[in-house]
C-alpha cells in the first residue's frame, strides 16, 4: 500500500512535469533524403531495412527475461497478463502488444527508465510528459514501485485505468 507522504509526492511530480511545455525548434533531420531511399531500388531498400532495422519486441522482451532469469510464468502471473496472450508474443515475432501491456511487462520485470523506454520503443511506444497516465507510470519507475498493485494504487488516485486486473 502506497503511503499517504508518497501519494502527496506522486501529485506533485504529476502537476510539476504535466504542465511543464517543452518546445523543440526545428531539428535538423535524421536521415538525409538519400538514407530515406525514396527513389531507392528494391534491393537497395532490402539493404536500408536490414542495415537499419532494430530488434523486435519480443526479442527485446525474452532478452530482458534471460538476463533477470526469470521464469516466463513468473513474468507474465506478475504483469497480470494471461498465459494465452503471453503464448501469442512468445510464439509470433511480429506480435506488438498494447501500451499497458508493455508497460506492465517492464513493471514485472523490474525494469529502470532506460530499460523501459527501450522495451516501449520496439512496440512502438513512448512515455510522454504531457499525459498524467504516462508521468505516474515514470513517477513509479523513477521510485521503483514495481508492484501492480502499488502501481495500480497510484494509477486510481488519478481514476487512471489500472495496468492489469482490478485494484483490490
Amino acid at each position: 500500500m502506497l503511503e499517504k507522504k508518497l501519494l502527496i509526492e506522486l501529485q506533485e511530480y504529476v502537476e510539476r512535469n504535466l504542465f511543464r511545455l517543452n518546445f523543440s525548434f526545428c531539428e535538423s533531420p535524421k536521415y538525409s533524403e538519400e538514407e530515406l531511399c525514396i527513389d531507392a531500388l528494391p534491393m537497395e531498400m532490402e539493404a536500408f531495412i536490414k542495415k537499419k532495422r532494430k530488434p523486435t519486441f519480443s526479442q527485446v522482451l525474452f532478452s530482458f527475461i534471460d538476463k533477470k532469469g526469470a521464469s516466463d510464468s513468473d513474468i507474465y502471473k506478475r504483469a497480470g497478463i494471461d498465459r494465452r496472450h503471453f503464448s501469442k508474443i512468445r510464439s509470433n515475432p511480429d506480435y506488438r502488444p498494447g501500451k499497458n501491456t508493455t508497460i506492465a511487462l517492464a513493471m514485472a520485470l523490474e525494469l529502470n527508465k532506460n530499460q523501459t523506454d527501450q522495451l516501449l520503443s520496439t512496440a512502438g511506444y513512448s512515455l510522454s510528459e504531457s499525459d498524467t497516465f504516462d508521468l505516474v507510470i515514470r513517477f513509479c519507475l523513477e521510485k521503483k514501485i514495481y508492484s501492480m498493485h502499488d502501481v495500480n494504487q497510484a494509477l486510481d488516485y488519478f481514476s487512471l485505468k489500472p495496468l492489469a486486473g482490478v485494484i483490490e
